[in-house]
């Protein structure tokens, strides 16, 4: 038998444009509203699974896996040439499981086109053939019924084909279909894959979908009339579900079958491709030379990245309704119960598109490249990771800085402090910023007062190059040292403002997640949370000229307790409420002496 060039790429017609599928990448080309052709790809794992060895099963696991695939590639492909709104149903199933409403639209239309197939091509049948027997009294062989069933699938099929040509959009799918045949038959016959030769090419092809679809109908006659034979017949209910249970192995022979005759091509063959290939006249349409054109980028994307595994694949850009991505949004925001999902989803939004949070309420559309930045850290946020880590910044005082897990989220009540600082900053030439973390006060102190000389400490060096980092955002200097409180200063400094650890280890227990997944560093103020208060009262005198003061933001129910360590060597000490009336700051100068 004379064995046939096979291609090894084959594909499928999506809506206004055509998939082929390598033997390591897929490739979908489609045709935008404006005339352009864009592609997305992706590649397949390098992988091959175990049950792809195994004959039948293949077929049978292919079968479905293919069913899905199609489906979202179907999809995809209707999104660029415009999105189509979801129902309502789809849209209460996305809202009650909180699942994205692109799955469920693919799952509903699986669902759907498999309920329709086994009404249209197991029940129907059976029904009819049962319709038969009652009317006429006829009790036919096992052959014989399944004969009648068989050319029953076949009237249904065709009447079909025949109904949904008669829909522009589907003819229009039937006519990529003709053009991906033609362009895998113009590789396969060995020619340069430009418009003019694949125009001229056959639109049947040996491994259709439609041809698939006759020898599913044909190995089911032949199956199913063994199984009468043996007495497996039954009634009608019993053959219907012996058709749904033996599907997978239908499927998987007639996949076999399909495989195997692509791959010759003789007198004996043809025969047996005859039929299907005839099938095919009625779900292939002579294509015009721009759906050639997009069957080919299809091929030739598919072909390359088979070739050359160093190509990236690419997504398509599309505009996605924003509506229907805010639900998806939303959805995954409230599995995290600490965060007011609207408010959050408006902030990692405007963030990521560079606009205010008003004017995420007028947007109508969103790139998807957008939509998949955003999605991403949304992710991060319903896990519970704090919206400032999630953003990777903060707005504080005056200026905005970069926010991660190297240091502490930088507070409003800290805010208040700052501008205090800046306040009465009056004649002071030098600050010095203890406890430093990400650089918040130290950044904001000298954005303000350019002429003071600042100076930042803390002991861990993570959180000095985060401070280093918002310093030069910030295009401020300041001088930064790694040190253990005191022990690596050696200047003076008018003022010394910290903002040290002060959590109790009491507290530390009743953290919600979000404040744990911060430097426990930052937090942890020992057993009363004075550790640090302790040090700053013995030493920071040691580091303040003669005028100078003392700036501390300390924790609610603390500031009595900060003042008496202080009472020994400051005067003038005071505590300051912050806006919301809590004791936040204590104040004291260095004793003259």
């Amino acid at each position: 038998m004379a064995r046939k060039r096979s291609s090894k790429i084959g594909g499928q017609a999506v809506m206004e444009g055509v998939m082929m599928r390598g033997e390591r990448s897929v490739a979908t080309a489609v045709r935008t509203p404006d005339g352009n052709i864009v592609v997305e790809s992706k590649r397949l794992s390098a992988k091959t699974p175990w049950w792809r060895k195994v004959p039948i099963l293949r077929g049978a696991v292919n079968f479905f896996l293919m069913l899905f695939e199609g489906m979202g590639i179907l999809m995809r492909s209707a999104e660029v040439y415009g999105e189509e709104e979801p129902s309502d149903f789809e849209k209460k199933v996305a809202k009650r499981f909180k699942v994205s409403l692109f799955d469920v639209a693919i799952w509903v239309g699986v669902i759907l086109g498999i309920a329709m197939s086994v009404f249209l091509f197991v029940m129907l049948p059976q029904f009819v053939l049962s319709g038969l027997e009652w009317l006429f009294s006829w009790s036919p062989s096992p052959f014989v019924k399944n004969l009648i069933m068989g050319l029953i699938r076949m009237l249904i099929f065709l009447l079909y084909i025949l109904l949904t040509s008669l829909m522009k959009d589907v003819r229009r799918v039937y006519m990529y279909h003709g053009a991906e045949h033609k362009t895998i038959a113009c590789y396969e016959a060995d020619m340069p894959l430009t418009v003019e030769n694949v125009r001229g090419c056959t639109k049947e092809h040996d491994r259709c979908g439609t041809t698939f679809m006759f020898i599913v109908m044909a190995i089911s006659i032949i199956f199913f009339s063994l199984l009468g034979l043996l007495g497996l017949d039954g009634d009608m209910w019993m053959r219907i579900g012996l058709r749904l249970v033996l599907m997978p192995v239908v499927a998987g022979i007639s996949y076999e079958i399909l495989k195997g005759l692509a791959k010759f091509d003789n007198f004996f063959v043809r025969i047996l491709k005859a039929p299907g290939l005839f099938l095919q006249k009625f779900t292939t349409r002579q294509p015009d030379d721009g759906m050639i054109e997009v069957a080919i980028k299809a091929f030739q994307t598919a072909q390359e990245m088979d070739a050359d595994e160093s190509i990236e694949p690419v997504s398509f850009n599309i505009d996605k309704n924003f509506t229907l991505a805010l639900t998806d949004i939303h959805n995954k925001l409230r599995k995290n119960k600490n965060c007011n999902f609207e408010a959050d989803a408006e902030w990692i939004v405007s963030s990521v598109l560079g606009i205010t949070r008003s004017e995420v309420k007028l947007l109508k559309t969103i790139k998807e490249e957008d939509l998949k930045k955003i999605t991403s850290l949304v992710d991060r946020r319903a896990k519970g990771e704090p919206l400032q880590y999630v953003l990777g910044e903060q707005d504080f005082c005056s200026i905005n800085v970069k926010c991660d897990k190297r240091a502490l989220i930088p507070r409003f009540e800290t805010e208040f402090m700052v501008d205090l600082v800046i306040k009465e900053i009056g004649e002071a030439k030098s600050v010095l910023d203890m406890c430093t973390g990400s650089g918040a006060i130290a950044v904001a102190i000298k954005k303000s007062c350019p002429s003071v000389t600042v100076t930042a400490v803390d002991k861990y060096a993570d959180a000095l190059s985060l401070a280093r980092e918002n310093a030069d955002k910030n295009e401020v200097e300041i001088e930064f040292r790694e040190s253990d409180m005191f022990d690596e200063v050696s200047s003076c400094f008018d003022v010394i403002v910290s903002n040290p650890p002060y959590i109790t280890a009491k507290d530390m227990k009743k953290l919600s997640p979000e404040v744990k997944s911060e430097p426990e560093t930052a937090l942890f103020g020992g057993e009363d949370g004075l550790d640090f208060y302790r040090v700053l009262a013995s030493k920071a005198k040691d580091f303040l000229s003669q005028e100078g003061r003392l700036y501390l933001e300390v924790g609610k129910g603390q500031a009595e307790s900060v003042v008496a360590l202080l009472k020994e060597d400051y005067q003038n000490t005071l505590i300051i409420k912050d806006l919301d009336g809590v004791e936040r700051i204590v104040y004291a100068e260095k004793k003259k002496g």
